[in-house]
């Protein structure tokens, strides 16, 4: 049975466990949301490009990489299945506390986190997940644009509040929180 793309009951990890395994779902505030088909070729090259600069990075660091699909859960101080209202699986997460790696994937806020964005997930990303993420204390939060060649770039503030800068396709663009990467941003945004 397919659950259509946004009910308003909550549900729980526990229910996104026993869901299909074929259906790809996100949890926020207990509200599930359909993931959005196989992304584009466009999104796949812009991730993989991504993923190139910043693996190349981490290969002697502490911190770990990983990809969708990805169980990223925001416990709210709880560790059971049927209390956690929060799962998604960004298109890229950096951990670098591994105390947050299981054998589901990652418990508790990443270091880091990139989410390419497609036509079906502009306001989920920019408004409903960067909420979730500054609410949960994810220290740098990018959203790239495929459509405009741009990243926009949140980082956690002092007063736990995301500053947003935009970034345009040109040039180096520095991960604060992992000090001494710098994208280069020609090469993300190449692939069209």
């Amino acid at each position: 049975m397919t659950l259509p793309d946004k009910k308003t009951e909550r549900f729980t990890y526990a229910d996104y466990l026993a869901w299909p395994e074929d259906e790809r779902w996100e949890i926020i505030g207990g509200v599930a949301y359909a993931m959005a088909p196989a992304p584009s070729n466009r999104h796949q090259k812009i991730t993989w490009e991504l993923v190139r600069q910043i693996s190349g990075f981490l290969a002697d660091k502490p911190c770990e990489g990983r990809t969708a699909p990805f169980d990223v859960r925001f416990p709210e101080g709880v560790k059971e299945n049927d209390k956690i209202i929060d799962v998604v699986q960004p298109d890229i997460s950096i951990i670098c506390d591994p105390s947050k790696l299981d054998e589901r994937g990652c418990l508790g806020a990443p270091d880091f986190i990139v989410e390419i964005i497609s036509l079906s997930s502009i306001s989920k990303d920019f408004i409903v997940k960067s909420r979730l993420y500054e609410q949960n204390g994810v220290k740098e939060y990018w959203i790239v644009d495929p459509f405009s060649d741009s990243v926009t770039v949140n980082i956690l503030g002092d007063d736990l509040k995301y500053m947003p800068s935009i970034h345009l396709r040109k040039g180096m663009l520095e991960v604060s929180v992992l000090a001494g990467l710098r994208i280069d941003l020609e090469a993300v945004f190449e692939t069209r």
